[in-house]
């Protein structure tokens, strides 16, 4: 009786480690980037687009997903057909970034813990509105002075911002688009 008592209390030890496990896991960290990174919504190299860039990380896909745009990174999170797993949401600091043609292969920040700088002057990679990301508050802060714009937190950007043209109000990223790899 007492080797099933212990058999037991072996077993539920070792159930709860592995529930403990999953919960404290550590989400998967960035990759550099690289020209083989092309981008959900455009399908283009994003080497070849100024500013931000983005990557996700969903227990559902095998690869990250790569966006041109921090922008569509954003868009990816709100769009109803894209996966809701998402493990890690990557944006390039700005604060970081050499210049606005070379925002970095890997100075990247947990989107969620950024601080984003939507209406500035500057313009995405693809020419339409970007919402900018820094890790540094003040590193956005002297960005608006110089570009305009204001900031907020991740989950405080518009979804109209981040859905839909400045110039026409057509959506930025298809619902439903699926990868062509």
């Amino acid at each position: 009786m007492k080797r099933l008592t212990l058999a037991c209390a072996l077993i539920a030890a070792f159930a709860l480690t592995a529930c403990n496990d999953k919960q404290a896991a550590a989400p998967p960290p960035p990759l550099k980037l690289t020209a083989e990174a092309i981008g959900r919504y455009c399908g283009m190299n994003l080497l070849e687009h100024s500013g931000p860039k983005g990557q996700i990380f969903a227990a559902s896909l095998i690869e990250p997903v790569w966006f041109s745009s921090a922008r569509d990174a954003i868009a990816f999170t709100m769009l109803p057909d894209e996966p809701k797993d998402i493990q890690a949401i990557y944006v390039s600091d700005m604060g970081k970034a050499t210049s606005w043609d070379n925002p970095g292969a890997d100075n990247w920040v947990e989107a969620r813990k950024a601080v984003f700088v939507i209406g500035s002057r500057i313009k995405s990679g693809m020419g339409s509105d970007e919402a900018v990301p820094f890790s540094d508050r003040a590193a956005a802060e002297r960005f608006t002075a110089e570009n305009g714009g204001r900031i907020v937190a991740f989950a405080d950007v518009p979804r109209d911002y981040v859905l839909s043209s400045a110039e026409d109000g057509t959506a930025v990223a298809e619902p439903g688009h699926k990868d062509t790899k």
